[in-house]
C-alpha cells in the first residue's frame, strides 16, 4: 500500500438514482435479492456500534446480527434490546453470544461472516488484524488508529484482505455520499478553478461524556468513557477532523500533505469525565502546488458550533456539505445535503460485494487520512512541526500496545490529587 504524497488519479464515478431522496454509486442495489443468511457480529456497543448495526440490516433481510461484544455486558445487553425492537427478524443474538471485557473480540469474530468494528479506536488496528486472519469481511469505523504503528498494523491487516480476498469497508461515509461524489466530480471537472487552499471546520459540544460508575476499576472507567482518553481514542483531531481531512485529501486527488504544525490545548473542559484529551486544535496542512488546508475542531458548550467542508479556487468556491458551488459557476445539487443516507449506502456497498462474491477494499484511503489525522494530532501535542516523511517512518504507539491490554491490568494514566488527569503539554511533551 502507497501513501505517496504525490496525487493519484481520481476516478470518475459513475451514480444512478435509487429514489427521489437518495443516490447509489453503480452495480449497488438497496434491495439486493437475498441469497443466504449473512451472520454479523459487533464489537463495541456505544452509540456507533448500535446505529452501524442498523445500517447493516438496513443493507438486506438477510442481515442477522448474531454476536455483541463490549467492555461492559450491561451496555451490551442494552443495545441488544434495543435492535430487537427495531428488527425484530434480524437480531438473533443468544445470550451465549453476549461478551464482555477486552477479549470479547475474539468470540465475536468467530461467531459471524461479518465484523463490525466500533469500538476504542486504539483497537481498530489490532481487531482488524484479528478479523481478516480469521478470514471474516470487515466494517471499521473512524478513526482506524490513533498512532503511525497503529496506521501501519492497518496497511498490513488491508493487503491481507486483498491476498484472502475480504472485504474492507471504511466508516468515512463521505465517500459513499452521492451528493458529495457529484459534487468533487464538479472540482475535479474545473468547476472552482485550481484549489488554492481548504477549510475544515468542526466546533461542537463535547461529545459522549460518561460519567464513573459507583465502585467502577479505573480502567474499565477509562475504556467505557473512551472518547475522553488520548491512549483510546487519540483525540480530537483523528477522533472528529478525519472525516474532514478525509475530504480534504480526496479533494486534491488522495493527496497527503508535506508537513503539519498545529497547536491546541486544554482551556474549559475540567473534572475527571473529560480525561486526558484538548478541547481545542488547529493545524495548517502543506500540501503539494502549493495547496494549504486549515483544519480547526473545538469540544466547548455555550460556543459558536459549525460543521463544514470549504474548497477555495482560483475561479470559485464548493461549500461540500451544502453541496454548492459559487463563482465563475454557480450550482446547487436537487438532492438532499443530508449525508444519512451515506451511512447505509457504505453498509450497501460491503454486503452486495459479499452476497456477489467479490471484494470491496478502502484500504488506500482510510490508511491516508488516518496518517493526516495523527501527524496533526502529534503536532498539537509537541508543538513541533511533523513531516509527512517522519510520520510515515515513525513507529510510535500509545502505550499500552492493544495486544497487550487485559481486564485485570492498571491503566497507564490516572488522575492527581486533584482528581484531574494529566495532559500533554506543548514544547514539553515528546511523542516522534
Amino acid at each position: 500500500m502507497s501513501l505517496n504524497p504525490k496525487s493519484e488519479a481520481a476516478p470518475r464515478r459513475d451514480f444512478l438514482k435509487a429514489s427521489a431522496a437518495a443516490w447509489l454509486p453503480a452495480g449497488l442495489s438497496l434491495h439486493a435479492a437475498p441469497q443466504s443468511t449473512i451472520r454479523v457480529g459487533v464489537i463495541g456497543c456505544g452509540g456507533r456500534g448500535e446505529a452501524a448495526a442498523m445500517n447493516a440490516m438496513n443493507a438486506g433481510k438477510d442481515i442477522r446480527i448474531v454476536a455483541l461484544g463490549d467492555i461492559l455486558l450491561d451496555r451490551a445487553q442494552e443495545k441488544r434490546t434495543s435492535l430487537k425492537l427495531k428488527y425484530p427478524e434480524q437480531v438473533e443474538v443468544t445470550d451465549d453470544r453476549m461478551f464482555a471485557g477486552f477479549q470479547a473480540y475474539k468470540h465475536v469474530i468467530e461467531a459471524s461472516d461479518v465484523v463490525i468494528i466500533a469500538n476504542a479506536a486504539k483497537f481498530h488496528p489490532f481487531h482488524l488484524k484479528a478479523a481478516i486472519e480469521a478470514g471474516k469481511h470487515v466494517f471499521v469505523e473512524k478513526p482506524h488508529a490513533i498512532d503511525p504503528a497503529g496506521v501501519k498494523m492497518v496497511q498490513a491487516a488491508c493487503e491481507l484482505a486483498k491476498q484472502k480476498g475480504r472485504c474492507v469497508v471504511s466508516g468515512l461515509q463521505s465517500r459513499y455520499h452521492p451528493g458529495y461524489i457529484e459534487t468533487m466530480q464538479r472540482v475535479f471537472d474545473g468547476a472552482i478553478g485550481d484549489i488554492v487552499a481548504i477549510q475544515e471546520t468542526w466546533l461542537r459540544p463535547p461529545y459522549v461524556v460518561r460519567q464513573r460508575r459507583p465502585k467502577q476499576k479505573e480502567l474499565e472507567f477509562q475504556a467505557s468513557n473512551q472518547y475522553h482518553f488520548h491512549w483510546l481514542c487519540g483525540d480530537d483531531v483523528p477522533q472528529t477532523l478525519i472525516h474532514n481531512l478525509d475530504r480534504s485529501s480526496w479533494a486534491l486527488h488522495n493527496a497527503a500533505p508535506l508537513r503539519c504544525y498545529g497547536m491546541g490545548g486544554r482551556s474549559t473542559l475540567h473534572g475527571e469525565e473529560f480525561g486526558s484529551v484538548f478541547d481545542h486544535h488547529s493545524v495548517v496542512y502543506d500540501f503539494p502546488n502549493g495547496v494549504r488546508v486549515y483544519a480547526i475542531c473545538r469540544t466547548i458548550d455555550n460556543c459558536y458550533n459549525e460543521n463544514s467542508s470549504l474548497i477555495l479556487g482560483s475561479k470559485g468556491r464548493c461549500d461540500l456539505l451544502q453541496l454548492r458551488i459559487t463563482g465563475q459557476t454557480n450550482w446547487q445539487s436537487s438532492g438532499p445535503a443530508s449525508k444519512n443516507n451515506a451511512y447505509d449506502l457504505e453498509h450497501v456497498a460491503l454486503f452486495d460485494a459479499v452476497r456477489a462474491g467479490k471484494t470491496i477494499n478502502n484500504g488506500e484511503y482510510m490508511a491516508r487520512s488516518t496518517l493526516i489525522t495523527v501527524m496533526g494530532q502529534l503536532s498539537c501535542y509537541t508543538g513541533k512541526e511533523i513531516t509527512w516523511e517522519q510520520v510515515s517512518q515513525s513507529n510510535f504507539g500509545y502505550a499500552p500496545r492493544p495486544e497487550e491490554i487485559h481486564d485485570d491490568m492498571e491503566p497507564p494514566i490516572w488522575p492527581g490529587p486533584d482528581g484531574a488527569y494529566p495532559v500533554m503539554i506543548p514544547g514539553v511533551s515528546k511523542l516522534i
